[in-house]
């Protein structure tokens, strides 16, 4: 059995169902606000599910090569390496308000120090990457296949923005993403497409690009200025599914519906403007990984109205797999969206009028011209990135002709 909280405080236990699903239950003095989740409010029944864990606990699950660590470092010694095991290790250090512990032990989320200016000025060949994992992988609750770990550097701590006001902030405050073969110069890919959805206008974290390219640095988004942390859900939790089946579904139902379903009437409007900002430019620089875990809404509290998360995540797939196509589907397709399509999928699911959503591509283009005007100054200070921003910059003119008119 596994100890859940949510704001610091006991909301309730977590434990295994029939061996191969996952029950919830409530502690009897919780109140609304201990809510685990927007889609699982306080009640006195359980929330069971028959496999697996519940998804807003399977949301920060460790994949790929941070899972791989775990299981070398304590499968032996547990005996056993479920999902379960999993949320025992990293439970104290996740991205958002949830956290875990044994159901005998307090909450302790303290993350040990790494300055970001050392990591970003980092020279050595071969070692940072191994080094921060075999640190940082017990305190890194944080899901996606591409290796990244949070860490705690408390003089870069910045909450929306602003230094933190808090003492102290134990708790991690950045991401550090790496990049492994063959996604050649992939910090260096997402470091433009974060700078262009910038430039666009969307409301992004911080982010820095290690002098030899080999590592992104982003600021924590949901950090306060306390050193407490919001509430945050990714579209797998809110369509209640698991990691899985993140690449199921269309984005009319998937995204769009289902952030609608979560938002009063009055919030809407500008939410779903900032959503179909995002979609669209997704699609001019050809993000093929835009799945249900990387769009998210984050909040100050669960009963609350949410709102949708900054942006994270954004890469150029098609640099490394020219015929990628979008990771679910618009109008039952997958393939890259016509401006018609565009347009229908924002006046039908969005509301918006033919003026507004003029605006939107026409800043698009210009956001990315601009992003593309820079990736090309560092390319060519940077050789080993010319290849890949070559790429890049094919993919994102493909996309931003795709808005210039209706096809």
């Amino acid at each position: 059995m596994i100890r859940v909280w949510t704001d610091n405080q006991l909301a309730g236990v977590l434990d295994r169902l029939k061996q191969k699903g996952s029950t919830f239950a409530y502690d009897p003095k919780a109140t609304a606000h201990r809510a685990a989740s927007l889609t699982m409010p306080v009640r006195t029944a359980s929330w069971n599910q028959d496999y697996g864990i519940l998804p807003i606990f399977e949301m920060n699950l460790p994949e790929g090569i941070l899972k791989e660590q775990l299981r070398n470092a304590f499968a032996k010694a547990l005996g056993t390496f479920d999902d379960f095991d999993i949320l025992a290790i990293v439970g104290r250090s996740q991205i958002g308000r949830i956290r875990y512990t044994a159901i005998d032990a307090e909450l302790d989320e303290t993350v040990p120090f790494q300055s970001i200016d050392e990591i970003l000025a980092w020279r050595r060949e071969g070692t940072l990457f191994q080094d921060l994992i075999d640190r940082f992988a017990k305190f890194s609750g944080i899901s996606g296949v591409q290796p990244k770990v949070l860490i705690r550097d408390e003089a870069n701590s910045v909450a929306g923005n602003k230094m933190t006001d808090a003492p102290t902030v134990l708790g991690a405050t950045h991401i550090v993403k790496f990049w492994n073969e063959p996604l050649d110069q992939l910090a260096a890919n997402e470091n433009f497409c974060m700078r262009a959805a910038q430039l666009c206008g969307l409301e992004v974290p911080r982010f820095r690009l290690s002098e030899n390219a080999d590592v992104l640095v982003v600021d924590r988004f949901d950090l306060c200025p306390d050193g407490t942390y919001n509430g945050l859900e990714d579209f797998c939790v809110l369509n209640g599914v698991g990691t899985g089946q993140k690449y199921n579904g269309g984005y009319e139902t998937k995204i769009f519906g289902r952030l609608k379903q979560y938002l009063p009437l009055d919030h809407w409007p500008e939410e779903a403007e900032k959503l179909f900002r995002l979609f669209v430019i997704n699609c001019a620089i050809r993000n093929g990984d835009a799945h249900l875990k990387n769009f998210a809404v984050i909040y100050d509290d669960v009963t609350a109205a949410p709102k949708l998360a900054p942006v994270y995540d954004l890469v150029t797939t098609v640099a490394y797999n020219q015929k990628d196509q979008m990771a679910l589907t618009l109008d039952a397709s997958p393939h890259w969206p016509t401006r018609k399509k565009l347009e229908k999928l924002g006046a039908m699911r969005c509301g918006l009028s033919n003026k507004k959503m003029k605006e939107i591509f026409e800043s698009t283009q210009a956001g990315i011209s601009s992003a593309l005007e820079e990736m090309h100054a560092y390319a060519n200070d940077h050789p080993a990135f010319t290849s890949v921003a070559e790429r890049m910059s094919n993919a994102w003119t493909d996309g931003m002709a795709s808005l210039k008119e209706s096809q």
